[in-house]
């Protein structure tokens, strides 16, 4: 696992996509904090918390498209099923690397916390709540990626696939509206990656949503391994 996570981390900085999601998420993020927080002179960041949902919609995606895609297009998928590593560790070598890069640029928003201490009072566990959501809904989000990725060779098509996915995933809430049988709308709600999210915006550390995002990144890592294994023995 350690060798695949070190040429995953090598590989974002080669292709320049790390380079890439980091400034983005960075200028992504810096104007959300100007708009929400500097602008009124306000400590509240809650509203530059929420606004990353949907920052992270189109950032993630880019960030793992080639993660699987470009081993199957130059065809060294062949050689990372044929070598004496578990799928297990190749997947979740890959996660890990692409954690660690999205992790930098969420790392940015305690930086801005600290600025923001400086003209008042802070409160450092909302800002530490928020931070824990964002790695969580990361980690889900980067594994539905992963497995959209692993279905295709080509690079763009996993983007705007993850893309979708995720979309849906972010409007099953919306969903859940239209639906006139209450125990299904319900069920839609509850699978809100959204609605579970919301919370950890406003401080509040809820921990069945805590389970929800650690129980969908194991699902969805998974069904990503269960595709190469798939590949492996066709």
């Amino acid at each position: 696992m350690n060798a695949i996570l070190k040429r995953e981390i090598r590989a974002y900085f080669d292709s320049l996509i790390g380079y890439i999601y980091i400034t983005a998420f960075f200028a992504g993020s810096g104007i959300l904090f100007s708009v929400s927080s500097l602008q009124y002179g306000s400590t509240d960041m809650s509203g530059m918390y929420s606004g990353l949902f949907y920052i992270l919609l189109v950032l993630i995606p880019i960030l793992t498209m080639r993660t699987l895609s470009e081993e199957k297009r130059q065809k060294t998928d062949q050689l990372l099923l044929t070598a004496p590593i578990s799928l297990t560790s190749l997947v979740l070598g890959k996660f890990v690397a692409a954690m660690l890069i999205y992790s930098i640029g969420v790392c940015m928003t305690i930086v801005y916390a600290t600025v923001v201490s400086f003209f008042g009072a802070v409160s450092w566990l909302t800002v530490f709540g928020n931070v824990v959501g964002l790695l969580l809904l990361g980690a889900a989000y980067i594994a539905v990626g992963m497995l959209i990725s692993s279905l295709t060779e080509n690079q763009v098509i996993a983007a705007i696939g993850g893309f979708a996915a995720m979309l849906v995933l972010y409007l099953i809430s919306a969903i859940a509206t239209i639906i006139p049988v209450d125990w299904i709308a319900r069920i839609f709600t509850e699978l809100s990656f959204a609605e579970r999210y919301s919370p950890f915006t406003y401080g509040v550390f809820d921990f069945s949503n805590v389970l929800f995002f650690i129980s969908a990144t194991v699902i969805f890592l998974f069904l990503t391994i269960r595709v190469l294994e798939r590949r492996r023995w066709s």
